[in-house]
């Protein structure tokens, strides 16, 4: 299984010995972020700093100018925690430690476009914005975020790309002094709160035959009984059809499933465009369709049919391996890579001590590759279990 660790510049960038640490890990490929968001960022070995604050979603090298002319929405500069092309600057570096580069692009999350642009962002059914997740079904916003694919992915010395948040992001988010989990939302909850009701979602829940401003009342009042405290007894999509109908939840989760699918089709088209023969394009995926977040929730067959093949969280257990592998005998899929993505940092929920246990159980349900996550942020033991882990690869 080959197995390749997410870093970030700054673990790279002013410290030489950073390239040789991290193929000491016995890893043969990294994962760099090129495009990423705002972060608060521990550097256990750095020379020079400790602590890194990215203040605001940046991409991490020079835009291209000519490519953005003209355009209200375009990628922000990263300030002192990345400047110039500090991508560029850490790819050289692990090359030149024989570590083959894959670009990591963090897509649909960005607090301060929702900041500075409100009128992009995902509007629930009472009318609050969630300025971290743009709407992915806004014309402006689904023409940036495939031109940001393209050029965050593509970068000189990149082998391939990990395109992370390509889809959907809802009401779950990382964020500093989060405050929102004194009520069990569960599955049905998130995804009743997740529901976008800006401008082109009500057209969109329009064309699915649902009356929109109706759909909305709907929604609030099929979560009155959640603040209460109560939950479906169903869970998941089950607990969604319970509470909002099954007539106006497949209603809206059609609605969602073919605008994610035609976002997530362009922007693997877009980097092929500009990419070299060979060059692999994977994406950070949740095999529900319906869920929302980081690992954007895909249908299984579908996305392997578009892309190279996915990288789906397994630190809580690699179940979600599982529907990505029973396709791999389509032939349209045949050879696609099906990464299990593992936290190796034990203050994070990480479980490196178990690396090894994790990912033969990974194996066994159909992995073929392993992500770790994530080298910069792991103390020194946590790297000591995962080099004892490869090297039983």
């Amino acid at each position: 299984m080959k197995a390749s660790a997410f870093v970030y510049p700054w673990d790279v960038n002013g410290d030489p010995a950073a390239g040789e640490w991290i193929a000491g890990l016995g890893v043969p490929q990294v994962t760099l972020a090129s495009a990423y968001h705002s972060t608060r960022a521990l550097t256990p070995r750095h020379p020079r700093h400790r602590v890194v604050t990215a203040e605001h979603a940046a991409v991490l090298y020079p835009v291209e100018s000519e490519r953005w002319a003209g355009r209200e929405l375009r990628p922000y500069a990263a300030g002192d925690w990345a400047p110039g092309d500090a991508f560029g600057e850490a790819c050289a570096a692990l090359a030149d430690a024989g570590l083959e580069v894959h670009s990591w692009v963090v897509l649909a999350h960005n607090s301060r476009m929702g900041a500075e642009h409100p009128e992009t962002s995902v509007v629930n059914a009472y009318g609050d914005r969630y300025p971290w997740a743009p709407c992915i079904a806004q014309p402006a916003t689904r023409t940036y975020l495939v031109e940001l694919a393209a050029e965050a992915a593509v970068r000189p010395g990149a082998r391939g790309t990990e395109l992370e948040s390509l889809g959907w992001y809802g009401l779950a988010h990382l964020h500093a002094h989060d405050k929102t989990g004194g009520v069990g939302l569960g599955d049905a909850g998130q995804y009743l709160m997740s529901l976008c009701f800006c401008a082109d979602c009500r057209e969109g829940y329009a064309g699915q035959g649902l009356d929109p401003d109706a759909l909305a009342v709907r929604v609030r009042e099929a979560l009155e009984p959640v603040w209460r405290g109560a939950s479906p007894s169903d869970g998941g999509w089950a607990g969604v059809e319970k509470l909002l109908g099954e007539t106006e939840a497949a209603a809206t989760r059609a609605w969602r499933d073919s605008v994610a699918r035609g976002l997530q089709e362009d922007a693997v088209a877009a980097v092929r465009e500009a990419a070299p023969e060979g060059f692999q394009v994977l994406l950070h995926a949740d095999p529900v369709s319906y869920h929302c977040g980081a690992n954007a929730g895909v249908d299984p067959a579908h996305v392997l049919a578009v892309a190279d093949g996915v990288v789906v969280p397994c630190t809580g257990g690699a179940g979600l391996v599982t529907p990505f592998a029973e396709q791999e005998g389509a032939q349209e899929v045949q050879g696609a890579v099906i990464a299990a993505n593992f936290t190796v940092v034990s203050g994070m929920g990480g479980r490196p001590h178990a690396l090894g246990d994790d990912m033969a159980r990974a194996r066994a349900l159909g992995a073929n590759e392993v992500r770790l996550y994530h080298a910069g942020l792991a103390s020194d033991g946590d790297l000591d279990a995962v080099r004892r882990a490869i090297r039983g690869l």
